[in-house]
């Protein structure tokens, strides 16, 4: 485990750390350059696709949520509005996206409170790994953690909006 704070968005980054250590969460880290894309993320951390987690803040109706699924599948929008009960689902715009979280595109961890302010859902399809990995608040800065570390970590809510 490494405990230096990463470039990038060193309160982001900071705050997942500190979440890990106070439940005693051993992770894997890696600096690589600045990546946009899940695919770039994965050939850069030499990771297969499938275990990116790929964080989607999504306005639903009138509240933000985070919604993490596998980088290798898809946000399944009819699916998750009929499952939330919303009329109205958008991704939150880059400006957005940088007032609410401090954040770009592409560095979204895959966390809700207390790193995130926002509820948190995951897709059926983290559970069929045994690893999570993911941007931290970063572009050039990758986590990755067991998927049991991570569920404990994250308690998010799970439901299947995936294709």
């Amino acid at each position: 485990m490494n405990t230096n704070i990463s470039s990038g968005d060193p309160s982001v980054t900071q705050r997942i750390q500190t979440h890990l250590r106070s439940l005693h969460i051993e992770w894997e880290e890696s600096h690589h350059v600045a990546t946009t894309t899940s695919a770039d993320s994965a050939r850069e951390r030499g990771d297969a696709l499938a275990i990116g987690g790929k964080s989607l803040l999504l306005k639903c109706d009138d509240t933000f949520a985070l919604f993490v699924l596998s980088a290798a599948l898809q946000l399944d929008s009819t699916r998750l509005r009929a499952a939330l009960q919303v009329r109205r689902m958008r991704f939150a715009t880059a400006d957005e996206l940088r007032t609410l979280t401090g954040l770009v595109p592409g560095s979204v961890p895959p966390f809700g409170q207390p790193v995130l302010p926002f509820t948190l859902y995951v897709d059926d399809s983290i559970f069929a790994n045994t690893h999570v990995a993911f941007n931290a608040g970063s572009l050039e800065y990758s986590m990755r953690l067991t998927l049991a570390d991570y569920l404990r970590a994250a308690q998010a809510i799970r439901l299947g909006f995936s294709k």
